[in-house]
């Protein structure tokens, strides 16, 4: 069996090897929920960006920008971080350029790998039946809090090792230990990461809404997939 772990921070990537594997970046709370849901939407590409100042310059070359900090849309920004501004669909065949306190940060530091895909509960059996198609180890990378653990990425990562298991074989003790809390915890998502420390962040911003939708599995038969900086989406 091929093999999958779990990198619980961007500042522990470097301690995991990339190469010849497939990383699964997750921000669950919410830019990788909010990427899949524009990808679905009718946006036609999202050029993540690690700082402000990048994507703000975005703006030049007719991209739509999106940009998030400490769960506040940024100064300046037509977008925030929110999933539910696209599910209108007003944005159809429109560029994103995104950068948020997080996600987008673990994404440039996926650099390396052979494939970076875009992980969320929405698009979470899709892409694990993208996984399953080839045969590539995976490694799931949590984008964290601001370099730390998070429960909400890293119990993602436990269903993305629950749902690959009769292909791939978890590696190390963060993946045998985040599949049994998921195992446990999973069918109650909303209720057992209302106690998440983000989740209450999010809360005190008074967008509930957002979390609903981003603990809601399997809305969309979509992969998303960068190449050369340039998140796109694939059909399932």
């Amino acid at each position: 069996m091929k093999q999958v772990e779990i990198c619980f921070s961007p500042e522990l990537i470097h301690l995991h090897e990339l190469e010849g594997k497939i990383v699964v970046v997750v921000d669950i709370f919410r830019a990788t929920s909010t990427m899949i849901a524009a990808l679905a939407n009718g946006i036609s590409e999202i050029k993540t960006c690690a700082d402000l100042e990048e994507c703000r310059a975005m703006a030049s070359s007719g991209y739509l920008i999106a940009g998030e900090r400490n769960g506040v849309k940024a100064e300046g920004f037509q977008l925030g971080n929110s999933p539910l501004a696209y599910l209108s669909g007003e944005y159809q065949n429109q560029k994103l350029a995104m950068t948020t306190t997080n996600g987008t940060l673990a994404i440039s530091k996926s650099a390396g790998a052979d494939e970076i895909l875009i992980g969320s509960f929405p698009n979470l059996q899709a892409t694990a039946s993208y996984i399953q198609s080839g045969n590539k180890d995976v490694l799931i990378h949590c984008a964290g809090w601001k370099g730390k653990f998070n429960l909400e990425d890293s119990l993602f990562a436990g269903a993305m090792v629950k749902a690959l298991e009769t292909t791939h074989e978890a590696e190390d003790d963060g993946a045998i230990s985040m599949k049994s809390l998921y195992e446990k915890e999973g069918h109650n998502l909303k209720g057992f990461l209302s106690q998440a420390s983000h989740a209450k962040r999010l809360q005190n911003h008074n967008i509930d809404s957002d979390i609903d939708f981003c603990l809601t599995l399997d809305l969309f038969s979509l992969v998303g997939k960068v190449e050369d900086g340039i998140l796109t989406g694939i059909k399932q």
